[in-house]
Protein backbone atom coordinates (compact mmCIF):
# COMPACT_ATOMS: atom_id res chain seq x y z
CA UNK A 1 0.00 0.00 0.00
CA UNK A 2 1.26 3.47 -0.94
CA UNK A 3 -0.18 6.71 0.40
CA UNK A 4 0.66 10.42 0.51
CA UNK A 5 1.53 12.15 3.76
CA UNK A 6 3.32 15.09 5.33
CA UNK A 7 6.31 15.05 7.70
CA UNK A 8 6.63 17.97 10.14
CA UNK A 9 7.90 18.78 13.60
CA UNK A 10 7.52 21.35 16.35
CA UNK A 11 10.89 21.87 18.09
CA UNK A 12 11.88 18.30 17.23
CA UNK A 13 8.60 16.66 18.30
CA UNK A 14 7.85 15.05 14.92
CA UNK A 15 4.78 13.78 13.13
CA UNK A 16 3.55 11.73 10.21
CA UNK A 17 0.42 13.57 9.02
CA UNK A 18 -2.17 11.84 6.80
CA UNK A 19 -4.83 13.98 5.13
CA UNK A 20 -7.87 11.71 4.95
CA UNK A 21 -9.97 14.30 3.14
CA UNK A 22 -8.20 13.27 -0.06
CA UNK A 23 -7.61 9.58 0.62
CA UNK A 24 -8.74 7.03 3.18
CA UNK A 25 -5.78 5.56 5.04
CA UNK A 26 -6.11 3.97 8.47
CA UNK A 27 -3.14 2.21 10.00
CA UNK A 28 -3.32 -0.47 12.67
CA UNK A 29 -1.13 -0.56 15.79
CA UNK A 30 1.56 -2.75 14.23
CA UNK A 31 1.77 -0.57 11.12
CA UNK A 32 2.12 2.59 13.25
CA UNK A 33 4.81 0.95 15.38
CA UNK A 34 6.69 -0.17 12.25
CA UNK A 35 6.56 3.23 10.53
CA UNK A 36 7.42 5.18 13.69
CA UNK A 37 10.58 3.14 14.30
CA UNK A 38 13.60 5.41 13.82
CA UNK A 39 15.98 2.61 12.86
CA UNK A 40 14.09 0.97 10.01
CA UNK A 41 10.93 3.09 9.54
CA UNK A 42 10.15 6.74 8.86
CA UNK A 43 10.52 7.70 12.52
CA UNK A 44 8.01 9.89 14.33
CA UNK A 45 6.54 10.57 17.78
CA UNK A 46 2.88 10.77 16.75
CA UNK A 47 0.66 9.93 13.79
CA UNK A 48 -1.95 12.55 12.85
CA UNK A 49 -5.09 12.15 10.76
CA UNK A 50 -6.85 15.17 9.24
CA UNK A 51 -10.54 14.31 8.80
CA UNK A 52 -13.65 16.06 7.51
CA UNK A 53 -16.88 15.36 9.40
CA UNK A 54 -19.76 17.35 7.96
CA UNK A 55 -18.68 20.99 8.00
CA UNK A 56 -16.04 20.37 10.67
CA UNK A 57 -12.35 19.58 10.43
CA UNK A 58 -11.30 17.02 13.01
CA UNK A 59 -7.79 16.00 13.97
CA UNK A 60 -7.00 12.59 15.48
CA UNK A 61 -3.74 11.57 17.14
CA UNK A 62 -2.01 8.25 17.73
CA UNK A 63 1.23 7.77 19.66
CA UNK A 64 4.18 5.86 18.24
CA UNK A 65 3.06 2.77 20.19
CA UNK A 66 -0.11 2.74 18.07
CA UNK A 67 -2.46 3.84 20.86
CA UNK A 68 -4.93 6.71 20.56
CA UNK A 69 -3.79 10.05 22.01
CA UNK A 70 -6.22 12.66 23.32
CA UNK A 71 -4.29 15.82 22.43
CA UNK A 72 -1.02 17.20 21.07
CA UNK A 73 0.04 20.85 21.18
CA UNK A 74 2.94 20.72 18.72
CA UNK A 75 0.83 18.61 16.36
CA UNK A 76 -1.94 21.21 16.50
CA UNK A 77 0.45 23.92 15.33
CA UNK A 78 1.77 21.75 12.49
CA UNK A 79 -1.71 20.89 11.25
CA UNK A 80 -2.70 24.57 11.50
CA UNK A 81 0.21 25.51 9.20
CA UNK A 82 -0.81 22.91 6.60
CA UNK A 83 -4.39 24.18 6.62
CA UNK A 84 -3.33 27.84 6.51
CA UNK A 85 -1.11 27.24 3.48
CA UNK A 86 -3.91 25.31 1.80
CA UNK A 87 -6.58 28.01 2.12
CA UNK A 88 -4.10 30.93 2.07
CA UNK A 89 -5.37 32.34 5.36
CA UNK A 90 -3.75 33.46 8.62
CA UNK A 91 -6.55 31.85 10.67
CA UNK A 92 -7.97 28.32 10.86
CA UNK A 93 -10.13 26.32 13.28
CA UNK A 94 -10.48 22.59 13.88
CA UNK A 95 -11.64 20.11 16.50
CA UNK A 96 -9.61 17.65 18.55
CA UNK A 97 -12.19 15.56 20.38
CA UNK A 98 -14.77 18.04 21.67
CA UNK A 99 -12.32 20.97 21.81
CA UNK A 100 -12.43 23.65 19.13
CA UNK A 101 -8.98 25.11 18.50
CA UNK A 102 -8.55 28.51 16.85
CA UNK A 103 -5.10 29.06 15.36
CA UNK A 104 -3.42 32.23 14.10
CA UNK A 105 -0.29 32.78 12.02
CA UNK A 106 2.07 35.15 13.86
CA UNK A 107 4.92 35.00 11.34
CA UNK A 108 6.04 32.60 8.61
CA UNK A 109 6.69 29.65 10.96
CA UNK A 110 5.24 30.84 14.27
CA UNK A 111 1.71 29.68 15.15
CA UNK A 112 -0.49 30.76 18.07
CA UNK A 113 -3.32 28.46 19.09
CA UNK A 114 -6.00 28.42 21.77
CA UNK A 115 -5.57 25.10 23.58
CA UNK A 116 -8.73 25.45 25.68
CA UNK A 117 -9.26 24.89 29.39
CA UNK A 118 -7.10 22.94 31.79
CA UNK A 119 -8.45 21.11 34.82
CA UNK A 120 -7.07 19.85 38.12
CA UNK A 121 -10.19 17.72 38.67
CA UNK A 122 -8.99 14.22 39.57
CA UNK A 123 -12.05 12.58 37.99
CA UNK A 124 -10.95 13.94 34.62
CA UNK A 125 -7.27 12.94 34.82
CA UNK A 126 -8.22 9.98 35.46
CA UNK A 127 -6.72 8.42 38.61
CA UNK A 128 -7.34 5.28 40.66
CA UNK A 129 -9.59 5.25 43.70
CA UNK A 130 -6.55 5.52 45.98
CA UNK A 131 -5.82 9.07 44.81
CA UNK A 132 -7.85 11.71 46.66
CA UNK A 133 -5.65 14.79 46.71
CA UNK A 134 -3.75 17.00 44.30
CA UNK A 135 -0.74 17.31 44.40
CA UNK A 136 0.16 13.72 45.17
CA UNK A 137 3.32 12.12 46.52
CA UNK A 138 5.02 9.66 44.14
CA UNK A 139 7.80 7.28 45.19
CA UNK A 140 9.64 5.35 42.48
CA UNK A 141 13.03 3.79 43.23
CA UNK A 142 15.06 6.59 44.87
CA UNK A 143 12.76 9.30 43.51
CA UNK A 144 10.28 10.65 46.07
CA UNK A 145 8.49 13.92 45.32
CA UNK A 146 5.14 15.68 45.05
CA UNK A 147 3.54 16.04 41.62
CA UNK A 148 0.64 18.17 40.40
CA UNK A 149 -2.06 16.44 38.34
CA UNK A 150 -3.40 18.44 35.40
CA UNK A 151 -5.34 17.63 32.23
CA UNK A 152 -5.39 19.66 29.02
CA UNK A 153 -7.16 16.99 27.02
CA UNK A 154 -4.50 14.47 27.99
CA UNK A 155 -3.26 13.88 31.56
CA UNK A 156 -0.03 15.23 33.04
CA UNK A 157 1.82 15.02 36.31
CA UNK A 158 4.19 17.95 36.87
CA UNK A 159 7.11 17.79 39.32
CA UNK A 160 8.70 21.11 40.23
CA UNK A 161 12.14 19.56 40.33
CA UNK A 162 14.86 18.89 37.76
CA UNK A 163 16.08 15.47 36.73
CA UNK A 164 18.87 14.11 34.55
CA UNK A 165 18.17 12.67 31.10
CA UNK A 166 19.32 9.28 32.33
CA UNK A 167 16.95 9.35 35.31
CA UNK A 168 14.10 10.56 33.09
CA UNK A 169 14.42 7.44 30.94
CA UNK A 170 14.55 5.28 34.06
CA UNK A 171 11.84 6.89 36.20
CA UNK A 172 9.53 8.33 33.52
CA UNK A 173 8.09 5.02 32.26
CA UNK A 174 7.55 3.76 35.80
CA UNK A 175 5.51 6.83 36.75
CA UNK A 176 3.68 6.73 33.39
CA UNK A 177 2.42 3.23 34.22
CA UNK A 178 2.02 3.69 37.99
CA UNK A 179 -1.01 2.05 39.59
CA UNK A 180 -2.33 5.53 40.40
CA UNK A 181 -2.93 6.14 36.67
CA UNK A 182 -5.06 3.40 35.05
CA UNK A 183 -4.79 4.98 31.59
CA UNK A 184 -1.19 6.14 31.99
CA UNK A 185 0.05 9.70 32.31
CA UNK A 186 2.56 12.17 30.81
CA UNK A 187 5.40 12.85 33.24
CA UNK A 188 7.14 16.25 33.36
CA UNK A 189 10.03 17.58 35.43
CA UNK A 190 10.64 21.34 35.68
CA UNK A 191 13.91 23.24 36.07
CA UNK A 192 12.76 26.50 37.64
CA UNK A 193 15.83 28.58 36.81
CA UNK A 194 14.42 32.14 36.99
CA UNK A 195 15.32 33.32 33.49
CA UNK A 196 15.34 29.93 31.75
CA UNK A 197 12.47 27.62 32.72
CA UNK A 198 13.14 24.24 31.15
CA UNK A 199 11.15 21.03 31.21
CA UNK A 200 11.75 17.38 30.37
CA UNK A 201 8.82 15.12 29.56
CA UNK A 202 8.31 11.39 29.32
CA UNK A 203 5.27 11.17 27.04
CA UNK A 204 2.62 8.52 27.55
CA UNK A 205 2.88 6.12 24.62
CA UNK A 206 5.80 7.94 22.97
CA UNK A 207 8.59 8.08 25.54
CA UNK A 208 11.33 10.70 25.70
CA UNK A 209 10.58 13.44 23.14
CA UNK A 210 12.49 16.63 22.35
CA UNK A 211 9.43 18.76 23.03
CA UNK A 212 5.90 18.26 24.38
CA UNK A 213 3.41 21.04 23.66
CA UNK A 214 0.70 19.96 26.11
CA UNK A 215 3.35 19.56 28.84
CA UNK A 216 4.39 23.16 28.15
CA UNK A 217 0.73 24.23 28.44
CA UNK A 218 0.16 22.32 31.69
CA UNK A 219 3.44 23.50 33.20
CA UNK A 220 2.87 27.10 32.14
CA UNK A 221 -0.60 27.15 33.65
CA UNK A 222 0.67 25.67 36.92
CA UNK A 223 3.58 28.13 37.21
CA UNK A 224 1.39 31.14 36.42
CA UNK A 225 -1.31 29.91 38.82
CA UNK A 226 1.24 29.50 41.63
CA UNK A 227 2.85 32.87 40.79
CA UNK A 228 6.16 31.16 40.06
CA UNK A 229 6.43 32.87 36.66
CA UNK A 230 5.18 35.80 34.66
CA UNK A 231 2.16 35.59 32.37
CA UNK A 232 2.98 34.80 29.58
CA UNK A 233 5.86 32.44 30.35
CA UNK A 234 8.49 30.92 28.06
CA UNK A 235 9.00 27.17 28.43
CA UNK A 236 12.37 26.13 27.02
CA UNK A 237 13.33 22.93 25.21
CA UNK A 238 16.61 21.83 23.56
CA UNK A 239 15.65 23.37 20.18
CA UNK A 240 13.80 26.49 21.30
CA UNK A 241 10.88 27.69 23.39
CA UNK A 242 7.08 27.75 23.51
CA UNK A 243 5.27 30.75 24.98
CA UNK A 244 2.30 29.98 27.21
CA UNK A 245 -0.29 32.61 28.12
CA UNK A 246 -3.04 32.05 30.68
CA UNK A 247 -6.27 33.78 29.71
CA UNK A 248 -8.72 33.07 32.58
CA UNK A 249 -8.68 29.26 32.59
CA UNK A 250 -7.75 28.94 28.92
CA UNK A 251 -4.24 28.51 27.58
CA UNK A 252 -2.86 30.13 24.43
CA UNK A 253 0.28 28.45 23.10
CA UNK A 254 2.64 30.13 20.63
CA UNK A 255 5.58 28.36 19.03
CA UNK A 256 7.43 27.39 15.83
CA UNK A 257 6.79 24.71 13.23
CA UNK A 258 9.09 23.19 10.63
CA UNK A 259 8.82 23.28 6.86
CA UNK A 260 6.13 21.03 5.40
CA UNK A 261 7.65 17.97 3.72
CA UNK A 262 5.46 16.00 1.31
CA UNK A 263 6.29 12.31 1.20
CA UNK A 264 4.98 9.03 -0.25
CA UNK A 265 4.81 6.18 2.23
CA UNK A 266 4.95 2.50 1.35
CA UNK A 267 3.84 -0.11 3.82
Amino acid sequence: MNFNAFKMDGLGNDFLIIDNRKQKVYLNEKQIQKLSNRENGIGFDQLIYIEKEGADLRIKYFNSNGKFADACGNGNRCVAKILMDEIKSDNVSFYVGDKLHDAKLISEKIISINMGNVTYDLSKIPVSNGVNKNPIKIKVDEFNDEGYLISIGNPHIIFLTDISDQDLKKIGPKIEKHDFFPKGINVTFVNLSKNNIRIKTWERGAGNTLCCGTAACATGHLLIQKKLSNNPVKINFPLGFIEIKKNLEEIVMTGPVSDIEKITVKI
